[in-house]
């Protein structure tokens, strides 16, 4: 069988690699590189680059490096300061995957295979004739959300084989087989911006212009801020407030103004109900009426529970609520919806600025 692996120079894609030499298949290894050039800012450390040839040689496999940079910085970056300039918070790395690791290398490269494989913690799902989007058995480390915005053509090209093994396994493995990358540390943060501080990406693009922080409880003024595009619902470090904690709960875009929430217990930190602006279905609508209260599981970030709720198709779009208070509900990042006992990930939707009626 003809297939590929993403590699991406961790122990996570180098263990795919293991898995699959060990079924006797010889994948061919592709690193996409990815990011901003220039300032010490690119993801593609030579370190990631090295490592893939490592293991690359290890198994006597072909390496190829794929230079996507120019489609990265046409289509993900452009969606991003699109977004930042709205006061909405980007997700990138979701459309990352829809776009370049699941988009525009398979429109290069990819679709001259039987099926991609990567270092995604999440499942394949054959259901009624279908793929489905399945979640990883750990918690921890599904990645589930990040996949949602994929195509159903993008998720049955693509397997991954580590989403039914915990992570100390996936490491225990690498460890047993000798890995290039057994000892590496998980990387952190985003491949959106490589080794570029967040404040400094927004700064290059959208400058600064100070505004007022006001307490929404009483307020009162009590600090500045260099701009909007800085702060993000529920952020709570880099507000430079003392007697903290306090916690951005509220921002308006055309007076350029944070609000802001004191303590740990506020209220107005939380919410019970969101809207999506759209709703994008991986493989199916799996309901043949409209939902009304359909229990699902969700996620409005990258976290490591679910959280249960109802999902409901009223003139207004999607509506989902939840029993359980929400923390942070930003417009912008992405609402991902989950059947009822979390097993298949429907999809996903932009969150929008939910009115109360």
């Amino acid at each position: 069988m003809n297939c590929a692996v993403l590699i991406s120079g961790g122990v996570d894609s180098a263990v795919v690699t293991h898995l699959l030499c060990e079924q006797g298949l010889k994948p061919d290894l592709h690193y996409i590189k990815i990011g901003m050039e220039g300032e010490d800012s690119s993801c593609t450390a030579d370190e990631d680059i090295e490592l893939s040839r490592a293991t690359a040689r290890m198994y006597g496999l072909h390496l190829e490096v794929t230079d996507l940079q120019q489609e990265y910085w046409d289509q993900v970056v452009g969606y991003a300061i699109e977004r930042i300039k709205q006061g909405l918070t980007p997700n990138p790395d979701v459309m990352c995957n829809r776009l370049i690791k699941f988009g525009a290398f398979e429109q290069r490269i990819g679709h001259q295979y039987d099926f991609v494989a990567t270092g995604h913690y999440a499942t394949n799902i054959e259901r009624d004739g279908l793929m489905w989007l399945g979640t990883a058995i750990d918690p921890v480390k599904d990645q589930t959300d990040f996949l949602a915005q994929l195509s159903y053509d993008q998720l049955r090209h693509t397997r991954f084989p580590l989403g039914r093994l915990m992570k100390e396994e996936v490491r225990q493995i690498a460890l047993d087989a000798h890995l290039p990358s057994a000892h590496r540390k998980d990387s952190q943060g985003i491949c959106f911006l490589g080794k570029i501080n967040y404040n400094d990406f927004v700064r290059r693009f959208m400058g600064e212009q100070e505004g007022k922080v006001i307490d929404i409880e009483t307020g009162k003024v009590i600090g500045t801020h260099r701009g909007y595009w800085f702060h993000t619902i529920g952020q709570r470090k880099g507000l430079g407030l003392g007697g903290g904690p306090w916690f951005v709960v509220k921002k308006n875009i055309k007076k350029n103004i944070i609000f802001v929430a004191h303590g740990w217990d506020t209220q107005l930190q939380y919410g019970h109900d969101f809207r999506l602006a759209d709703l994008h279905f991986i493989t199916a609508n799996p309901w043949e009426q409209p939902p009304v209260n359909e229990p699902i599981q969700f996620k409005v970030r990258h976290v490591d529970h679910f959280m249960p709720g109802t999902l409901t198709l009223d003139e207004e779009g999607y509506h989902v609520h939840s029993p359980q208070p929400i923390q942070g509900i930003a417009p912008g990042q992405f609402g991902c919806i989950y059947d009822a006992d979390a097993r298949i990930c429907y999809g996903s939707g932009e969150i929008s600025i939910y009115r109360e009626r």
